[in-house]
C-alpha cells in the first residue's frame, strides 16, 4: 500500500527546520535545497482558520511539497478567528505582502486562497525547481483519485470528517498528518486506529507533544512524589466558540462557491447554516467534539501514555442547560444537539496490578474542581487552566500543559523538578522521520487510542443523561442499550465507513 519512501535522501537540515514560525516566502532556497524528487508531496485538506495559521511550518519545510489544496468552499471572509486580522496578518506574511486583500475587513479562507498562497510562496522560494501549480479541489475523493503522485495528505477539516477523509486516504497508501481529534465518535475511532495498523502507513495526530509537562509530572508520580495516585482534575477555559442553544430555524442562503452537501459529508442532513461550520462546528454533537476533544488531548494523552490509563470503565456527568418559554410555561430544553456551556466528566478507570483505581475529572465552561485544605491554606489563586494530581501523600498542581509545576504536603509548598523535554523541530517532524521509513511516531493513531475513546465516552455520557458503564472489549454501553446509539454515526447513504 505504501509508496517506497526510503529512496528518498532527506537532508538533516530538511528534518530540522520545520518550525512552526512563519517564514517569508523569499527566505527558501541556498543550503536547504531539497531535489524535488525527494520530497514528500502534500495534499492540504482543510483551508480554514487553523490551517492558514499553521500552513508556515509546511511551506517552509524543504522536504515537503504541497502540490494540491481541498475545501468545499471556494472563497469568502467569513471565517473565524484569536484575533482580529490575525488569519490575514498570516497570509501577508507568507505572501510577502503588507497590503494583500487590504479592503477586507473580515477572515479569509477557502481552497482558492490556500492556492494562491502555496503558488505565491513557491514560485518566489522555489524557482528554480520548476514549481508545478497547486491544484484545488472542492472534494477531496476527486483529489486522492487524480492526485497520481501524492505521498501524504495534512487533514484539517471539522471533527466529523476526521475518520472519513483519512481511512480514505489510508486505504490508498497515503500517509496521514491530522488534527486533533481522530473522531467524534467511538466506533470510527477505533476503525481509523485499525486502519493506520492494517495498511501501515505514517501516522500523526498533531496534538502530540504538546502537555509533555503533564508527562513529565505523571513520572515524577510514578516515582513517588504524591504517594499513591488517586485523582487527576483537569479544567480548561473552553468553550471560547458560541455553544448554540437551540437549532436554527432561519434559512440564510448558501454563500457563493460554498459546497455545503461535501461540507456535510457523512453527517445527517439539515439546511445550511453558518451557525454550523467555520471554527462554531466544535459545538455540535453531530459536527464536532466539544471541548474536551478541543483541548483534553493536548494535555491529557501524556498523561495516558506515561501512566498507561487505558480505556475508562465509566462516565458520568454534570452539566449546564438551558430553559425555553413555550405558551407561558417555562421548561428545561432537552438538547441533544449541542455540547452544554458547561459540564463536568467523571471517569473511572480500573485498578492495576501495583495500583488501586484512578479517577479522572474533566472540567470546562469555567466549572473548577474544589482545591484542598493544603492548597487553599497557601492562598493559591487558580489558573484559568489547570492540572491537578492527588494523591494520598501529597497534591501537585500545575498549568494546563504543565507548566511551573507545584506539589503540595505536609504544609509545604516546593516545586516538581524534573528536566524539560527536549522538542526539535516542529509538530510534524516525527510523522516526516517516520515517513521516512524511521520508527513510527510517537504521535501515531495507535498511540491515541485510549484518549481518543475517552474523550468520545464523555460525549456519550453527556447525551444520555446518566453514568454510562463500557465494556471496551465489545464496544458496548452495558447499563443503557439506547446509549449505544451514541457510539456510532447515523451515515447519509453513499458516505458510510
Amino acid at each position: 500500500m505504501t509508496r517506497d519512501i526510503h529512496r528518498r535522501g532527506f537532508m538533516g537540515t530538511a528534518v530540522a527546520s520545520g518550525v512552526l514560525t512563519i517564514v517569508p516566502r523569499h527566505v527558501l532556497g541556498g543550503t536547504e535545497y531539497v531535489a524535488p524528487s525527494d520530497k514528500i508531496t502534500l495534499a492540504h485538506i482543510g483551508m480554514g482558520t487553523q490551517g492558514f495559521r499553521e500552513l508556515g511550518g509546511l511551506l517552509a519545510d524543504p522536504g515537503i511539497q504541497i502540490v494540491a489544496v481541498c475545501d468545499p468552499n471556494t472563497d469568502s471572509s467569513d471565517y473565524v478567528e484569536w484575533g482580529k486580522g490575525s488569519v490575514r496578518g498570516t497570509i501577508r506574511k507568507l505572501l510577502d505582502k503588507p497590503a494583500w486583500r487590504e479592503n477586507d475587513g473580515g477572515c479569509p479562507g477557502g481552497r482558492e486562497v490556500g492556492r494562491e498562497v502555496v503558488d505565491a510562496y513557491y514560485a518566489a522560494g522555489r524557482s528554480e525547481e520548476n514549481f508545478k501549480a497547486c491544484s484545488a479541489y472542492a472534494d477531496f475523493r476527486e483529489l486522492l483519485e487524480k492526485e497520481k503522485d501524492l505521498d501524504a495528505v495534512k487533514i484539517m477539516t471539522p471533527d466529523h470528517l476526521h475518520a472519513t477523509v483519512s481511512i480514505a486516504a489510508m486505504n490508498r497508501g497515503k500517509h496521514v498528518l491530522m488534527h486533533k481529534p481522530l473522531s467524534n465518535r467511538m466506533a470510527e475511532g477505533r476503525l481509523v486506529v485499525e486502519t493506520a495498523r492494517r495498511t501501515k502507513v505514517a501516522t500523526h495526530l498533531l496534538a502530540y507533544g504538546s502537555g509533555s509537562g503533564n508527562g513529565r509530572i505523571a513520572q515524577r508520580i510514578k516515582e513517588g512524589a504524591i504517594g499513591t495516585l488517586r485523582e487527576v482534575h483537569n479544567w480548561s477555559n473552553r468553550p471560547v466558540w458560541p455553544q448554540y442553544p437551540e437549532i436554527p430555524t432561519d434559512k440564510p442562503p448558501l454563500p457563493k462557491g460554498f459546497d455545503w452537501d461535501l461540507w456535510l459529508g457523512p453527517a445527517p442532513d439539515r439546511p445550511y447554516h453558518p451557525h454550523y461550520t467555520h471554527t462554531v462546528f466544535r459545538g455540535w454533537y453531530d459536527f464536532g467534539g466539544g471541548s474536551m476533544a478541543d483541548m483534553g488531548i493536548y494535555s491529557l494523552w501524556p498523561v495516558f501514555a506515561a501512566l498507561e490509563l487505558g480505556v475508562p470503565q465509566s462516565a458520568e456527568t454534570r452539566a449546564t442547560h438551558t430553559c425555553s418559554i413555550v405558551e407561558n410555561v417555562s421548561r428545561p430544553v432537552k438538547n441533544d444537539f449541542s455540547y452544554p456551556a458547561a459540564c463536568t466528566i467523571r471517569f473511572k478507570f480500573a485498578a492495576k496490578t501495583d495500583a488501586p483505581p484512578v479517577e479522572l475529572f474533566w472540567y470546562d465552561g469555567g466549572m473548577k474542581p474544589r482545591l484542598g485544605e493544603e492548597i487553599e491554606a497557601q492562598n493559591i489563586d487558580m489558573p484559568r487552566e489547570g492540572i491537578l494530581f492527588i494523591g494520598d501523600q501529597g497534591t501537585i498542581m500545575a498549568g494546563f500543559q504543565g507548566q511551573n509545576p507545584q506539589r503540595f504536603a505536609n504544609g509545604k509548598r516546593e516545586p516538581v523538578g524534573g528536566e524539560a523535554s527536549q522538542r526539535h523541530g516542529a509538530r510534524h517532524v516525527p510523522w516526516i522521520e517516520a515517513v521516512q521509513g524511521g520508527p513510527p511516531s510517537p504521535g501515531n493513531f495507535g498511540n491515541a487510542a485510549s484518549i481518543t475513546d475517552t474523550v468520545n465516552l464523555g460525549a456519550v455520557a453527556l447525551r444520555a443523561g446518566k453514568k454510562v458503564l463500557l465494556d471496551s472489549e465489545n464496544m458496548k454501553i452495558t447499563n443503557s442499550a439506547d446509549a449505544n446509539k451514541y457510539l456510532v454515526r447515523q451515515y447519509r447513504p453513499g458516505w458510510e465507513l
